[in-house]
């Protein structure tokens, strides 16, 4: 089985045609199974920076606003992040963090949905940053909130519904939620949907546009690569775009920022989701970072990512002794992320030896192991090592207990 294993592995990664995209990357020996969290660097963002540095910041100065397109960046780039979310451009900002725009979106999605409508949902999983962003706009607007879990979601929405803020993708389990049939359900009871992206986009089609999302929000730091902290991104469909009242109204948002006017008039268009002066340094990172999406199809990743999934828990299956792991991440494509989710106790102790072991994932307290597969720059190969490695460990645990 082993040896089966490994020719396997041998033949996929030669038939692989991302492969030649993890040149792209700056990586070494470890097996680096932790994109879900922090994607690895793209090679072009050390030289992009330096150029900022030196020469957009250090001579041009603030010439470069205008001169090096700053001031233009953050609709620019959000038009770069806009197809891996298929996303028509025009509709896609980039700035401030994840929670910033989710509080923007949902307090925005609140105004829009109008009187008599008094209930946010919220994803019962959620990652915690969004459920506090989500309790605190529906204080401030006199909602109430509940807890719905996001299998019932669709379900749940009714007349009272003035939106739902869902996960694409549960960050623990690596589930994939139904976008389309949730945000079907919620127009169809005159609600909004808002979708956090954070764990899909870059690592399968998310369809914002077929599927008639109304808002949308992401990080970049995590399959686009963009860098610890990086920018996140706001998505507001096009034609909601002239009802979006920002709760922040900063002066980057406004329709003439250098009249410096007292009174707030809104920008058209995505610059509508902007707030103060954008983060720069931050921005061109990101930029430099999308440069590894050239020529890449989001549908040619989605194929590798599932391929690489199911061949790490054949590989799991076949050298993890039985019955000292429970996978919690679905086995159906249509229910899958990119990343597998692995029940097993001393969870922290396990993640600490595969890291020492040259395989790094991550641990997400009680007792779950986090490995995420960033089909850019995964082989097969460090599937199978990952997943001996695994064994490994797991074995020395179970030989230490008898």
């Amino acid at each position: 089985m082993s040896d089966d294993l490994a020719l396997r592995a041998e033949r996929l990664d030669a038939a692989d045609e991302l492969a030649k995209v993890r040149d792209r990357f700056v990586l070494d020996d470890a097996v680096y199974l932790d994109g879900n969290s922090l994607g690895a660097l793209p090679a072009a963002v050390g030289p992009r920076l330096q150029d900022v540095i030196a020469r957009e910041w250090g001579s041009l100065r603030i010439r470069s606003w205008d001169e090096s397109g700053w001031w233009t960046a953050p609709e620019r780039i959000g038009d770069r992040i806009a197809p891996l979310v298929g996303a028509a451009p025009g509709q896609v900002v980039a700035g401030d963090s994840t929670s910033v725009n989710v509080f923007k979106a949902v307090v925005a999605a609140i105004r829009m949905a109008g009187p008599g409508r008094a209930e946010v949902l919220v994803d019962a999983a959620t990652f915690p940053t969004d459920g506090y962003i989500a309790e605190s706009a529906a204080r401030m607007t006199g909602c109430r909130i509940r807890a719905v879990a996001a299998a019932d979601m669709a379900a749940q929405i009714d007349a009272n519904t003035a939106v739902a803020l869902v996960n694409h993708v549960d960050y623990r389990t690596g589930r994939l939620h139904d976008l389309p049939g949730i945000t079907a359900a919620a127009h169809a009871a005159g609600a909004l949907v808002v979708w956090d992206l954070c764990h899909s986009a870059g690592a399968l089609p998310v369809g914002l546009d077929e599927h008639g999302v109304d808002l949308a929000v992401g990080c970049t730091y995590k399959y686009l690569n963009g860098g610890p902290g990086s920018p996140a991104y706001l998505y507001v469909r096009r034609d909601l775009q002239p009802r979006f009242d920002s709760p922040l109204p900063g002066w980057n948002s406004h329709r003439d920022p250098f009249a410096m006017e007292a009174a707030y008039r809104a920008a058209e268009g995505s610059p509508r989701g902007r707030v103060g002066t954008p983060d720069i340094l931050s921005l061109l990172a990101l930029d430099a970072a999308l440069d590894v999406w050239d020529g890449v199809a989001i549908e040619a990743v989605r194929a590798k990512s599932l391929a690489l999934t199911d061949f790490f828990l054949e590989c799991v299956a076949a050298y993890v002794p039985a019955g000292l792991i429970e996978s919690v991440t679905p086995v159906a494509h249509e229910q899958r992320g990119s990343q597998v989710a692995l029940r097993c106790a001393g969870a922290d102790e396990v993640m600490r030896a595969l890291i020492a072991g040259g395989v790094v994932g991550d641990h997400r307290p009680p007792d779950i192991l986090r490995f995420g597969f960033t089909p850019l720059y995964t082989s097969y190969a460090d599937v199978l090592r990952a997943a001996r490695t695994l064994g490994s460990v797991l074995g020395s645990v179970a030989e230490g207990i008898t």
